[in-house]
């Protein structure tokens, strides 16, 4: 038995216990998620979504892993960039999720495989990817360590890792920031998903989450050689470009 202990949110939680609370929390969300985020945002993160798949710079023919893909706006739009000789796989740990994005992706004549995967023990053989990405999902893992190495893994050499996750803002910003995160967003889950803890949680684990440069240096102990940063609206989010040498 372990007694390992983690965050959930401010909370410290048993490692074991995590999971099924990440898990909650997106069970809970699922029905509404795209439009909470479009509320939260006011639109912007279709803009940081834009900028990551232009900065992915995708070819024909690829094949693109996207982890924590959840309603699968990345995984379609990477679709579009790899063309038909391509292959797009659409993955999260949260089956609502994956069956959101799943009906999404079909809805928009999107045809790629969904599945249920554990980014900490990815099921595909090494060196398999050409891209490797994941928006908004490292944060809610427990290991975030094993889980990057497990995505430098099943990159091809030369291959690339996108990390595209909420940050720290820049701090003339960091008050308005909080006031909004603690006040307004757990309100505006309330109203629109009946779920007032959820997006405070989601608050919460914004502020445990490594800042950019930690990221970029956990991501070099995982065996990137390279490792590029974005900060993107005024440091509230980043993407994080990671070269397999």
């Amino acid at each position: 038995m372990t007694d390992d202990k983690t965050h959930f949110g401010f909370q410290q939680v048993d490692e074991r216990e995590k999971a099924r609370k990440v898990r909650g929390v997106f069970d809970s969300v699922a029905s509404r998620y795209d439009l909470m985020n479009d509320l939260m945002s006011a639109g912007a993160h279709r803009a940081w979504k834009a900028y990551t798949v232009a900065v992915a710079g995708l070819a024909g023919g690829e094949t693109v892993l996207d982890i924590a893909a959840g309603t699968g706006d990345l995984t379609q739009a990477f679709a579009k960039r790899v063309g038909p000789r391509g292959l797009v796989l659409h993955s999260d740990i949260n089956e609502a999720m994956l069956r959101q994005g799943r009906d999404r992706l079909l809805d928009a004549g999107t045809l790629t495989p969904s599945l249920l995967a554990d980014a900490e023990a990815l099921p595909f053989a090494s060196e398999r990817f050409d891209l490797v990405s994941v928006a908004f999902g490292l944060r809610n893992m427990t290991h975030k360590d094993k889980a990057l190495a497990e995505m430098n893994r099943v990159l091809k050499p030369g291959g690339r890792l996108l990390v595209l996750e909420f940050s720290k803002v820049a701090a003339p910003l960091q008050k308005a920031y909080d006031w909004y995160s603690f006040s307004v967003l757990p309100r505006l889950g309330q109203w629109i998903a009946g779920d007032a803890e959820s997006y405070r949680y989601l608050a919460e684990s914004i502020r445990m989450h490594p800042d950019a440069a930690t990221l970029k240096q956990m991501m070099k102990s995982a065996g990137f050689g390279h490792v590029d940063v974005h900060k993107l609206s005024a440091g509230v989010v980043a993407l994080h470009v990671g070269i397999k040498c």
